[in-house]
């Protein structure tokens, strides 16, 4: 897999991510913080890591897989800087998700958390919530404080 394939996967995941967001949230602008792909298959995630190992350098472990820092690229949701690259999970059949910048994270959790496909997560030094909806290829989140900024 070349680096120019991988980069299109992460964009279609952020077009895709953008879209689900559009259709529940009024954060219309909100732009991209983080990308993850989903490597569904051991090969899969073979393939990409040694894409993305082309382009970015490493600059987080975790026991999902690395996220990297990669070149600017730029995407339906502005540009993005850090991709992840997942192990294979059944728990996540997904292409991907993208991780969303809100202005004001607490009223954006006040609003929209209770609605449907919403739903915290909360990890000791951040927490975030998660939009899902049935037959969705992507996963949206909104991260406080955001990938980014935690990151870079």
């Amino acid at each position: 897999m070349n680096s120019d394939f991988l980069k299109a996967i992460a964009k279609n995941i952020t077009f895709q991510a953008k879209a689900l967001k559009d259709r529940h949230t009024t954060e219309i602008n909100a732009p991209v913080s983080y990308v993850c792909i989903f490597a569904q298959l051991e090969d899969e995630y073979n393939e990409l890591t040694e894409a993305v190992e082309k382009i970015g350098k490493v600059i987080k472990k975790t026991e999902s897989g690395l996220l990297y820092r990669i070149p600017n690229l730029e995407t339906a949701s502005g540009i993005l800087k850090i991709l992840k690259i997942r192990i294979p999970d059944p728990t996540k059949p997904e292409r991907g998700d993208a991780d969303f910048n809100v202005a004001d994270y607490p009223s954006f959790k006040e609003e929209y958390l209770s609605r449907p496909g919403f739903k915290l997560i909360t990890r000791p030094d951040m927490e975030m919530i998660e939009l899902m909806e049935p037959n969705c290829v992507v996963r949206t989140y909104f991260s406080n404080p955001p990938v980014d900024k935690q990151l870079l």
